[in-house]
């Protein structure tokens, strides 16, 4: 039988991840079908039950994506750690009718900034813009490679604050929160190593007024949004800054809950360089 997975979201038509995960299953020899599911807003429980139920072929899992991780993190009778820090599900397990629940978004980034762009946050001085779900999935991740400092920066002081508190109890490494006021302004004279651009932005075509001073030369300046050249990127390559998108952490981060499904890992440089195309 053919094993079914699915990606479920709303909106849904513009989804990579059907082709992401035929080209990994035919790079595999893995038997897999992958289709994307447009639930109602308030359906996302009715849509995993249909998908699980339809069909003869066995269910076995499903990504999700917006709107619904923090609904999938509910449903989930069973959750990884790693999906307890985020407060978010991306990646469902079916299993003997459990759903197991986890979150590969900050196993995906790192492995884009590792394995793919070389840049290894040990020891080096990090900066996380923005306070939001797509932040809180990338900081455990992000603290437990070490880096020598992490400076969480939102619009919302209090909003980074809160957060940066609930993390620093993690044993790791110190963090940090200099934002003030929607200015960024207590970011004013400060180097990093490597910027992560967690908020949504670059969707927008939206400017953050950031410091220049930011980005120091031979830092890495990363936009968790693809497909577009940003603002963001845009002001990071102007400093002098080297920059990347986060086609890498979508494919990686794939590729994670391909291995969790199916117990192999996809070699992804080729599926980056094919999408790419």
């Amino acid at each position: 039988m053919t094993d079914r997975y699915a990606v479920i979201g709303n909106p849904i038509g513009h989804s990579k991840s059907p082709r992401i995960h035929a080209l990994f299953a035919a790079q595999t020899g893995q038997d897999i079908s992958y289709q994307a599911i447009l639930a109602e807003t308030d359906g996302f429980a009715a849509a995993i039950d249909a998908f699980i139920a339809s069909d003869v072929d066995p269910a076995r899992g499903a990504n999700v994506t917006v709107p619904f991780k923090e609904n999938a993190f509910h449903l989930a009778a069973q959750r990884t750690p790693r999906a307890e820090a985020a407060g978010a599900v991306n990646t469902l397990s079916f299993d003997h009718g459990v759903i197991l629940g986890d979150n590969t978004d900050g196993a995906g980034l790192l492995r884009d900034l590792k394995h793919n762009l070389g840049c290894d946050p040990a020891g080096r001085r990090v900066l996380l813009l923005g306070a939001g779900g797509a932040a809180r999935g990338v900081i455990l991740p992000l603290l437990l490679e070490n880096p020598s400092e992490l400076v969480i920066a939102n619009r919302t002081e209090e909003t980074a604050a809160r957060l940066a508190l609930e993390f620093a109890r993690r044993p790791a490494c110190a963090i940090d929160v200099k934002p003030e006021g929607t200015g960024f302004s207590g970011l004013a004279g400060r180097t990093f190593d490597l910027v992560i651009n967690a908020t949504s932005a670059g969707l927008k075509g939206a400017v953050l007024p950031l410091p220049t001073s930011l980005f120091g030369s031979h830092g890495l300046a990363y936009d968790m949004v693809y497909g577009r050249d940003t603002p963001f990127l845009k002001q990071a390559r102007a400093a002098g800054a080297r920059t990347a998108d986060g086609l890498g952490m979508l494919v990686e981060q794939a590729a994670e809950a391909f291995f969790i499904w199916r117990g192999v890992r996809p070699q992804t440089a080729a599926i980056i360089a094919t999408l790419k195309e």
